[in-house]
């Protein structure tokens, strides 16, 4: 009873080192692949945003909307909501361009394997995905104003998802390091 009694004054009293106060607790780390999903459909919101911006101020062709052109029946996709749908829907798709940077190329910690991601992604789409998407002409239909913005934002895409997923590939293989060594890990 003494016991229980001295527990429920330290707590009255404030008692900042019981480990069962939310205080004491320390947030549990969010785990490798759902950090590089997050990467990734942080990835897509952004460049599809900044791609849509490019559009806009007509230093491309593409529309960023044309993600919804196999499937969408009517003029929505025009509209603000399908700019923001795009959007979105660039950024879902770009979960699975991370998870894939991930399985194969994360140990690779340079910034030209990054921007190399990029350029496959870029000849993925105009090559391999254009059947997929009629009203985008070919690569060498297409005006050098566009196809240079267009292939600068996959470059800056690619070097932003594969930088991103290789800098805390680095950090998380220099952390076990410090762990094996017996060093103190903030």
């Amino acid at each position: 009873m003494s016991e229980q009694r001295k527990q429920n004054e330290k707590k009255e009293k404030g008692d900042q080192t019981d480990p069962s106060l939310e205080q004491n607790q320390s947030e549990k780390p969010m785990s490798f692949v759902a950090m590089v999903m997050l990467t990734g459909f942080i990835g897509g919101l952004l460049w599809s945003a900044v791609a849509y911006l490019c559009y806009y101020f007509s230093f491309t062709k593409i529309e960023p909307n044309i993600i919804f052109e196999p499937w969408a029946v009517g003029d929505w996709s025009d509209r603000w909501i399908g700019i923001v749908l795009s959007i979105l829907a660039y950024g879902i798709v770009s979960i699975g361009v991370a998870l894939i940077y991930y399985a194969g190329l994360r140990k690779l910690k340079s910034m030209w394997i990054g921007a190399g991601y990029g350029v496959l992604l870029f000849l993925a789409v105009f090559i391999l995905l254009k059947p997929l998407f009629p009203s985008m002409k070919s690569l060498t239909a297409i005006d050098y104003h566009t196809l240079i913005t267009t292939l600068c934002i996959y470059v800056l895409y690619g070097v932003f998802i594969g930088y991103s997923i290789s800098y805390e590939e680095n950090e998380l293989r220099h952390q076990e390091q410090k762990e094996k060594t017996g060093e103190v890990v903030p």
